[in-house]
């Protein structure tokens, strides 16, 4: 795969997972390096800043909130070990975008056809809640990745805080004026007058979600059929 000009080789996935801006989550994360704080035993954990994976010429880029304790913060890869992540790759091998239905670690083989995943906060926050600090701190990481993602055509935005943190970064590069002017919607479409990206909003995909309903796996292929038609 190519990757895109000024990106660098390994350098800024390894700049990312370097990162020491927050000392709460810095401290949270070095927590789940205690066997007792440890869902999978016998797993070694990942246990600190999250990089993006996928396809660098992605022209469709999926971002969520932040890894999940037991899910990337213990694999070290987006939406890997957690119910989310089971539901997103599912989907995305059914739409003919990877080339696995199911993934385990970081060495399974898992390879993302024209996507990149990413978190809009790439440590993993207690109650998976971050504070409004953090997700500043953390947004020129966002910016970066976006910034070297030139082929990017679609960027699905998996909650509200992912969709906000998309937002935050139009600002950021002088597109938008307020975030607030955008309101969040399941497979809510939004275009840009001066970005030629379009930005869609979903649910999380969730355990929760799914399991009460609120997004179904027809749902999510619904959507990704959306986002086929719009790439």
């Amino acid at each position: 795969m190519t990757k895109p000009e000024g990106w660098g080789d390994a350098l800024f996935p390894r700049k990312i997972a370097a990162c020491r801006k927050c000392d709460r989550l810095v401290a949270y994360c070095a927590s789940f390096q205690q066997p007792e704080n440890q869902k999978v035993p016998g797993f070694d954990y990942w246990a600190k800043p999250v990089p993006g994976f996928g396809d660098r010429k992605a022209r469709l880029l999926i971002i969520g909130l932040a890894p999940g304790a037991h899910g990337a913060n213990r694999t070290g890869r987006p939406f890997t070990g957690d119910g989310a992540g089971e539901v997103l790759y599912r989907a995305l091998y059914r739409q003919g975008f990877s080339n696995r239905e199911s993934v385990l670690d970081r060495q399974d083989g898992l390879l993302l056809n024209g996507v990149y995943i990413t978190n809009a906060v790439k440590c993993v926050p207690p109650k998976n809640r971050p504070s409004g600090e953090e997700k500043q701190r953390c947004l020129p990481w966002l910016v970066d990745e976006l910034d070297a993602l030139k082929e990017v055509g679609v960027v699905l935005a998996m909650g509200k805080d992912a969709h906000d943190a998309y937002l935050r970064y139009l600002k950021e590069r002088g597109v938008i004026q307020t975030v607030g002017a955008y309101r969040f919607g399941h497979s809510k479409v939004v275009r840009f007058e001066k970005d030629r990206r379009i930005l869609v909003a979903t649910y999380h995909f969730s355990r929760y979600n799914i399991n009460t309903g609120v997004l179904t796996e027809e749902m999510v292929d619904a959507l990704f059929e959306k986002l086929k038609k719009l790439l």
